[in-house]
Formats: structure tokens, sequence, C-alpha cells
């Protein structure tokens, strides 16, 4: 499948490997094509990939799930699936997760550079990059609910860790769209800039990230992932054990 089949493309330089939505005619809307090839990419990622840039071509980020797709009744359509025995569909809309979920695996840091709009499945998959660099025009919403859907891209569990139980509620129960001012304010955005500063500010972010050690980076991303779920006796332990892997492996003496 080539990037002109399925809207989205995958180029790798070195430690870095971007992903672009390709789809600027349509503002970058998703398909589950492009689902599919997002998961594949995690499998076609080259071992000394360490920071992944996702983008979209054009003035936008993504605006969203493809309604033409999802509206017909063709492959990945709301009427095909409807047909589909309960935990058949729950499997497709699964698979369909995964072009969002390796975003924040465990070896690479994630950064998406989003620009105008990041609408549904845009939005989701913003939060599913580790860190957000925002455009001063981006507008952000979790729109599924306009057409009577939830989010289903693995936003909801993102969306409040990152602003919260009551704010994350009131973001996907009404829909409604917020600025890059906004999500900076609540913690969405890790960097908000004017639109001809957003490629090179993401260069620099980027870079930033290379400086430094990779394996002391995994373990840092380790141990914030983690952190929510653990208490504090249980945090201060990892926190030992990471930094005990760290000293043996500078010294020579990792496995």
């Amino acid at each position: 499948m080539t990037a002109e089949t399925t809207g989205v493309r995958l180029d790798c330089d070195g430690p870095v490997a971007t992903v672009t939505l390709c789809r600027p005619d349509v503002l970058n809307a998703q398909t589950p094509a492009m689902w599919r090839a997002m998961s594949d990419f995690s499998r076609e990622l080259p071992g000394d990939v360490r920071v992944v840039v996702v983008r979209g071509e054009g003035r936008a980020f993504s605006a969203g799930l493809d309604l033409s797709v999802a509206g017909s009744s063709g492959p990945g359509s709301f009427a095909e699936l409807s047909t589909l025995p309960e935990q058949e569909c729950a499997d497709r809309i699964a698979e369909y997760q995964g072009g969002f979920t390796w975003l924040h695996r465990p070896d690479v840091i994630s950064i998406a550079a989003v620009q105008g709009h990041a609408i549904g499945a845009g939005f989701q998959l913003a939060l599913a990059c580790d860190l957000r660099v925002l455009a001063e025009d981006a507008k952000l919403s979790m729109a599924e609910v306009t057409l009577g859907l939830v989010p289903d891209l693995a936003g909801t569990k993102r969306l409040a860790e990152l602003v919260g139980y009551s704010r994350a509620l009131e973001i996907c129960a009404t829909g409604r769209r917020m600025d890059a001012a906004e999500a900076d304010r609540i913690g969405l955005a890790t960097l908000v800039v004017t639109a001809a500063e957003l490629d090179g500010a993401v260069r620099d972010l980027t870079a930033g990230l290379l400086a430094n050690n990779r394996d002391a980076i995994v373990e840092i991303k380790a141990l914030l992932a983690g952190a929510g779920g653990r208490s504090h006796a249980e945090q201060q332990r990892a926190e030992r054990e990471a930094q005990t892997r760290r000293i043996r492996d500078l010294a020579g003496r990792g496995e």
C-alpha cells in the first residue's frame, strides 16, 4: 500500500521518523485504511528511531473521521460495522486503535505538530502523542458526540490524565472547540507557537530529546507513565530500581 492509496506516509531520517497525513484536499480526514497503515508503521519502524513526529499536510492537522467513508456501505463504514456481531465489531475497532496506541510505546517519544483543525480522530491522534506543539491557529474538539458516537481511538484516558475527569467530561460531552490558548492553559499543549514557527519549534524539541542518553530517557518515560498507578512508596522503589540499572549500565556492568 502506498501513501497515495492510504493517505498517510512514514519517512525515516536516522533517529527521527515522521508520520504525515497526506490528504490535504479533505483536511487530512481519516479513514480505516489510514489507521491500518499507521498500525503497520509501528512494525516497520527502524530500531534506531528515537523520536516520531506526527503532522498533517496543508492547513490542517486532521479534520477527523472522513464521513464520506463512514457513511458509505463499504469496508469500515458504520453500515458495515453495524452488521457485525458485537465482539467482531469491537475487535475491528481494536485494530483501528492500534494505529494510535503505538505512538506512546516506551522506546520512542512522539510529538504531534498541530496546525489548524484537530477534530475528533484528529484530536485523538494528537492525544496519542507524548508531546503536542500547537500553532496559534489550532482548533481542537472531541466532536464524536455530535454524531451520536463516543471517542474510541484510545483518546479518553489520555485526555482525562491530562486535564482531569471533570474537564475531560465537559470537552467530550459538549463537543465544543477550543483554541490553542485554552489548550495551553488546561495542560493539553506542550508548547504554543505561531504557525510560521511550528516546524522550527518541533525541530528544536526533537534536537533537545536526541541530545540526551536514549536509555535514560526510556527509563524516565517509564517512570512518569507509570506514576499515576503507583503509590509514593512504589514510585520511589521504581526510581531506585531504574537508577540502579542506569548506574550499572554506565559503569559497563549492565545486562
